[in-house]
């Protein structure tokens, strides 16, 4: 099997509505029909030939050509291209060797009237191991599934060599560094915030990511600055904020949780500062929320222009 993939990409079905494809998965292989071709021109295809029988079958009918073509992307070193198909909700892709087998048993309900057999074998995964499920792959490349023929060329085809080979889209990748950069200098900014903004960033947060406040800022019990509620998982969640903490005092505030885990079900630390590196306990409902996690918050919950305000 070649570690270098093609540079080229087909679609292709594997029978109406997928028909084969469990054979062609499980036999590693490509299956397709045309049982009304010679089988001479399909282990040696003669182009000229198989044009003028496809035009005999179709007549005067623009199917002609468009079945030669794909025949011919079949059959013409098909090794040239990678192959791609969609199946079982996920994008599927291999590669194959030249030269067409056909199928001693003729076509049938479960298999092709000839096959291709893979080089690299079906995959639902890009080189490094990424699940390609459609519901998480750009419209353009999803769009090809509803192609109704065989074989096409899609018009995505460059995108979807990319996403197998793992490569970012060049301004996605901008997009990605500058996304990056900015939550660098947004730690900045946290950092510098008054005791009063950070807490109500903190108060933000939360609200944003499904957490609402049901007690009044650091008004309700000893130590706890926030007590919050999420509806949708009936957990509350005792909050603390701090500018600066230490593993010591991150600790009491475990044990403060731990007794009073009758009424809450979760513990949010946050602290933009600490005093060295804080561990939270393992086994435990205990998040701790420093600089670098709190501004992709900020990010992901599009509080930076807020933030940004604090210090205009």
């Amino acid at each position: 099997m070649s570690d270098k993939l093609p540079i080229t990409l087909r679609y292709v079905k594997n029978g109406d509505g997928g028909k084969w494809w469990h054979a062609a998965r499980t036999n590693r292989q490509v299956h397709l029909g045309w049982s009304d071709l010679p089988h001479e021109l399909l282990i040696k295809p003669d182009f000229d030939e198989i044009k003028r029988h496809r035009k005999a079958r179709f007549g005067p009918k623009r199917g002609a050509m468009q079945d030669f073509n794909q025949l011919h992307d079949l059959l013409n070193t098909p090794s040239q291209h990678i192959w791609m198909t969609f199946e079982d909700g996920f994008m599927w892709w291999c590669t194959v060797r030249d030269r067409a087998t056909v199928n001693p048993n003729g076509e049938g309900a479960s298999s092709g009237n000839f096959w291709l057999a893979c080089d690299r074998p079906w995959s639902k995964h890009t080189l490094n191991g990424k699940l390609l499920a459609m519901a998480d792959l750009p419209g353009m490349v999803t769009a090809v599934a509803g192609f109704r023929g065989t074989v096409c060329t899609p018009g995505a085809w460059p995108e979807i060599l990319r996403i197998i080979r793992d490569e970012k889209d060049p301004d996605a990748k901008r997009a990605y560094l500058a996304r990056a950069e900015y939550k660098l200098a947004l730690e900045n900014v946290v950092k510098r915030l008054s005791w009063k903004d950070f807490e109500q960033l903190i108060d933000l947060v939360l609200n944003r990511t499904g957490w609402v406040r049901i007690s009044t800022l650091g008004k309700v019990l000893k130590g706890i600055d926030l007590e919050v509620i999420n509806r949708a998982t009936d957990e509350t969640a005792f909050v603390q904020v701090k500018s600066t903490a230490t593993q010591k005092e991150l600790n009491d505030y475990v044990e403060q949780f731990n007794n009073q885990r009758a009424r809450y079900t979760r513990m949010i630390f946050t602290v933009h500062t600490p005093s060295g590196t804080l561990i939270a306990p393992a086994g435990l409902p205990v998040q701790v929320w420093t600089c670098d996690r709190i501004a992709e918050l900020v990010v992901h919950t599009g509080l930076g222009e807020w933030v940004e305000s604090r210090l205009a």
